[in-house]
């Protein structure tokens, strides 16, 4: 959050690449032994789940290698050689699947099929480590083809090779079009309106008719293209196939973890493209202030049924929580004048919502859903039909 090296990185640099533990550093060291041995050409492709994840991935190792160089454990030269990318490259990838954590409802699919030993391994992380994965068919995978010891006929498998622009723009295409914003507004919703599993949600007329607002309606017109796949193919998959899918048990409660970082990039982009148009106007928009009132509304951890409800982690939920103390379901006068902080924050949204003349429209949706329990059912149902 802060820009800093964890403490593992510092002490990875400071001892040395025989004492590798941090992923970069471990990476770092194999990469030193490469060297040694002759330095042989390599393509290293993060599979990680962000935009310009290459770039990410060369910025780390090389830190790492730098500072064995300055502190005595590797050659310039290795450190040349690791930066060097027609020796070594770093290909940019998106990569989407919908892969949850595993669910109790496949384990116990599986043991009444006569499959033993199933039950997933909570670590100390909290993170779940099981025998089986519960995913999507769909999925697609964009690799840049930056190779510089050759690589296999990947293609054959469904891979899109592609180039650099072309990862990039189908990232952006799928983060702030076709799949992230839908993902974002059913789980607010979902947990506003009590629902468990994101493909219950798709049987909401309400829900479904928000998302379909959003990625046709709205996102299109300013879609990024990457011309090997078609955004709007892609959302009729994400609708109709993906999001419905019984046997994918996702939660809204995942999906709605870390919001506020993910707001910027899945509905901000899209505000800064209609902000920039001569034609278009944020002013316009109904469905992307409808997921954004709701977000606000989700903060106050009371559902729709005026029930306290958990929130789910957030680095920023106690600062925004701050902002919206003394707000309270049944008293839509507590809202007034609470707002500005955080609509007029460029850092939440991606621009100034108040000079994008969205501001006021998002906080009278949000106040509309402050009415009574019931109320956030009845602002969607105003404004969606």
């Amino acid at each position: 959050m802060k820009g800093s090296l964890l403490p593992v990185a510092q002490a990875d640099m400071a001892e040395g690449p025989a004492h590798a533990r941090h992923a970069m550093s471990v990476v770092a060291a194999l990469m030193l032994e490469r060297y040694e041995a002759g330095k042989a050409p390599l393509a290293l492709v993060s599979m990680d789940n962000c935009s310009h994840n290459g770039e990410k991935l060369r910025a780390s190792v090389l830190e790492m290698a730098d500072a064995w160089v300055k502190n005595g454990f590797a050659p310039a030269e290795y450190a040349a050689w690791l930066g060097d990318e027609s020796a070594v490259s770093f290909p940019w990838s998106m990569i989407d699947k919908i892969t949850p954590r595993p669910a109790p409802e496949i384990e116990k699919e599986l043991a009444s099929l006569g499959i033993e030993d199933m039950a997933p391994v909570e670590t100390s992380k909290h993170t779940f480590i099981a025998p089986f994965v519960n995913a999507e068919g769909p999925q697609y995978l964009v690799v840049e083809d930056r190779f510089p010891n050759g690589r296999p006929a990947l293609e054959k498998a469904g891979v899109y090779m592609t180039d650099r622009d072309t990862v990039n723009q189908t990232e952006r295409m799928k983060v702030t079009t076709c799949l992230n914003p839908l993902h974002t507004a059913l789980a607010v919703y979902g947990c506003l309106l009590g629902y468990k599993k994101i493909a219950d949600e798709m049987k909401d007329p309400q829900l479904t008719a928000l998302i379909r607002l959003i990625g046709y309606q709205e996102g299109l017109p300013v879609v990024t293209d990457p011309g090997i796949i078609s955004p709007k193919g892609f959302i009729d998959e994400v609708v109709s196939e993906r999001l419905p899918n019984a046997f994918l048990p996702d939660t809204p409660q995942r999906i709605a973890t870390d919001t506020s970082q993910k707001i910027p990039v899945r509905f901000g982009e899209t505000l800064k493209s209609y902000a920039a148009s001569p034609a278009l106007s944020p002013a316009s928009l109904t469905g992307i202030p409808l997921a954004l009132a709701g977000w606000l509304r989700y903060l106050l951890g009371v559902d729709d049924e005026g029930k306290e409800m958990p929130v789910s982690p957030d680095p920023m939920l106690q600062m925004l929580q701050t902002e919206l103390s003394g707000i309270h379901v049944g008293d839509p006068a507590s809202a007034q004048g609470k707002l500005a902080p955080i609509l007029e924050n460029p850092v939440l949204f991606g621009l100034n919502l108040k000079d994008a003349g969205l501001a006021d429209k998002v906080e009278q949706m949000f106040t509309e859903m402050l009415a009574a329990p019931g109320a956030v059912r009845a602002t969607l149902e105003k404004y969606l039909g």
